[in-house]
């Protein structure tokens, strides 16, 4: 396949995708909760998670159809770890849009995600029966540790000594964690092998690492209109990113003091110095070069995600899983 026919057919999954999320999507009251749902489910977005979920199930022998209702459970089950996240990060938007604690309030925006958890649940159980116990269990114990990241992401915000292994344990858990479920449960619901399903665990795995880091590099080099969130965010919350522990590993003399600073920092900077603080610290890290090993992690971790798709069938699928992991490495929002 060409790349324009990469391009045409993720666009025509994304679409089938959508379709069957805008049937989840309840309405009547109360109405905040469900216009809530709405909002959140009709933002569009990549549709990534529910995607990798229809590919690996072709990639082994399946039909996507029949992984279409579990690629929209993880998709949804993303969404609502997106509205918790930004409540607790006080994010503004998402998606180039007010976020939902915004839009309406922050406990409207708790059943709001709540409620998307249960809906996710609602969909993967319209799954064959014979795959129901298996997927439930994936996407349980995936939600378990893609908590257990963001609370890690948390706590890391208010110590001094996080580490870079800290910091792939926690990316592993808050973003490679539910990118692993998709690509394993498509496995499972293909009729893949207990290899073939490995797999695409480790495929998902590496690709989760991958897109972690192309976010972080995102935040201070984006064009914000694309992007859909304000740039420099992980600095102001004192977010302690890729970068940020590179930066404190690699600097010398006065970088290293304002590296210390920044290592400190736990989000308290006054809107009025925002934009020199973000100038200030994404200079120092084009200056230490930690923008560029970032991004020679993301080729790596590509690189191994690519890598473990050879014990798949060469297919139409797996070949488009290929695609997909490069897109995504040069991706700009």
């Amino acid at each position: 396949m060409k790349e324009h026919d990469f391009e045409r057919r993720y666009t025509a999954l994304r679409k089938i995708v959508d379709r069957r999320i805008a049937t989840l999507a309840r309405r009547g009251k109360p109405a905040d909760l469900n216009d809530g749902c709405h909002y959140v489910l009709s933002a569009g977005g990549k549709r990534i998670r529910a995607v990798l979920v229809l590919l690996s199930c072709e990639a082994v022998g399946g039909n996507i159809r029949q992984a279409l209702d579990a690629g929209v459970a993880v998709e949804t089950m993303h969404n609502f770890t997106l509205v918790h996240d930004d409540i607790m990060d006080h994010a503004s938007s998402r998606r180039g849009r007010p976020a939902v604690h915004v839009r309406w309030n922050d406990n409207t925006a708790l059943l709001v995600g709540d409620s998307l958890m249960g809906l996710a649940y609602i969909s993967l159980m319209r799954t064959a029966r014979k795959v129901q116990a298996p997927l439930v269990e994936l996407l349980t114990e995936g939600l378990i540790e893609v908590c257990e990241g963001q609370a890690l992401d948390l706590e890391f915000e208010g110590r001094n000594d996080v580490t870079l292994r800290e910091y792939f344990t926690m990316i592993e858990k808050k973003t490679g964690r539910l990118i692993a479920v998709a690509t394993e449960m498509g496995g499972v619901i293909g009729g893949g092998t207990s290899r073939q399903t490995c797999a695409l665990h480790q495929f998902g795995r590496y690709l989760g690492r991958a897109f972690q880091l192309q976010d972080d590099v995102l935040d201070v080099v984006a064009d914000q209109g694309r992007f859909g969130k304000p740039i420099g965010g992980d600095i102001i919350a004192g977010k302690k990113t890729f970068l940020l522990l590179k930066a404190a590993e690699r600097a010398t003399g006065n970088d290293r003091l304002l590296t210390k600073r920044l290592v400190r920092h736990h989000g308290a900077v006054p809107p009025s110095e925002r934009g020199r603080v973000i100038a200030e610290v994404t200079a120092l890290y084009r200056r230490l070069g930690v923008i560029a090993e970032a991004e020679r992690q993301i080729r790596r971790n590509t690189t191994l995600a690519v890598g473990a798709l050879g014990a798949l069938p060469r297919n139409r699928a797996t070949g488009m899983l290929r695609w997909l992991s490069e897109a995504l490495v040069h991706r700009n929002s």
